[in-house]
């Protein structure tokens, strides 16, 4: 019997990440569940596919996503589907383990002023470290002039005091000459830029 809770936690703890964070890779989902090897973490994921739950597909190595089963068992309304932009979420998640899973981490966080409209900005995600908002943006096919706009945006607000601490800023991007035209973009900004390379 303590096998079959077992199994259960588990396999609730691994829809329920994917529910958080849409598209997981098999080494990602083998460090957030401390699974230890490679061959266990695949084996486990595949008994979910093949019980339904989850859905995968090849971008180098193994991507899961909720299939409509593994949705309806967690209540996740978001349907995801195989896409290029899976890379996205997966550049994202990078971080969110790399910070150690941080309890506040939200995604998809819009920052708004009332009476500046034209400042409204959504992040790709955002937590707070030591009482401090640290947003998180992902670089991953956009234009670099979309991201100038943004850090102009980000700016602004901080300078108009929206935030009580300016934050700390994380990019993800995929080069490092496009980390350097970002670190050239933040300068005198609290930001840490890494490429897809720093966590491979």
């Amino acid at each position: 019997m303590k096998a079959v809770i077992k199994r259960e936690e588990l396999t609730e703890g691994l829809l329920l990440s994917l529910k958080t964070l849409d598209y997981l890779t098999r080494s990602q989902i083998q460090v957030l569940h401390e699974m230890g090897s490679s061959r266990t973490t695949s084996r486990i994921m595949k008994a979910l596919e093949d019980e339904g739950y989850v859905n995968s597909f090849r971008d180098g190595e193994k991507v899961y996503y909720l299939s409509r089963e593994g949705r309806e068992r967690i209540g996740s309304s978001r349907i995801r589907t195989k896409t290029v932009q899976a890379r996205h979420y997966i550049m994202r998640n990078s971080l969110y383990i790399a910070f150690n899973a941080p309890p506040t981490w939200k995604n998809e966080q819009r920052f708004a002023i009332k009476e500046r409209k034209d400042l409204s900005i959504k992040a790709d995600a955002t937590f707070v470290k030591d009482g401090r908002y640290h947003i998180v943006e992902i670089d991953h096919t956009q234009k670099m002039a979309v991201n100038r706009t943004k850090i102009e945006k980000y700016r602004k607000l901080i300078e108009i005091g929206a935030f009580k601490t300016a934050p700390a800023f994380v990019w993800m991007t995929v080069t490092d000459y496009r980390r350097k035209q970002l670190q050239k973009l933040c300068e005198g900004m609290d930001a840490q830029i890494f490429t897809v390379n720093d966590f491979v």
